[in-house]
């Protein structure tokens, strides 16, 4: 099979770059199926986070009242905290009981 550099399109900003003949061999050998989406710059940035922006969305406590905003649309039926009652709901995890040191015996086990 031969290769040449092609020339791609990259679907974050558009611009044109050269899908090499040394990565269509690396992406053959590793039978990736696609071309690449991503010129070099917007991979990059999509490897370290980028600027990921969350929509926000003004709503009010379901508790206490407060005008708030969150990370995610709310839906209907479901109630939705402000960040003080919500770190008020939380409960720290309670410690799991300790198992007896001795072993049980044949008389205490349940046949199953």
């Amino acid at each position: 099979m031969e290769f040449t550099d092609r020339i791609l399109k990259c679907v974050d900003c558009g611009a044109e770059f050269v899908f090499t003949v040394g990565e269509q061999i690396f992406f053959h050998d590793k039978e990736f199926k696609n071309d690449p989406k991503h010129c070099k710059q917007c991979k990059a940035k999509r490897a370290t986070g980028g600027s990921r922006v969350r929509p926000e969305t003004r709503t009010t406590c379901s508790q206490c009242g407060e005008a708030t905003t969150v990370p995610f649309k709310p839906t209907q039926g479901r109630p939705v905290l402000c960040r003080s009652c919500f770190k008020q709901q939380k409960t720290p995890a309670q410690p799991l009981p300790e198992p007896s040191a001795q072993p049980a015996k044949d008389s205490e086990l349940v046949p199953g």
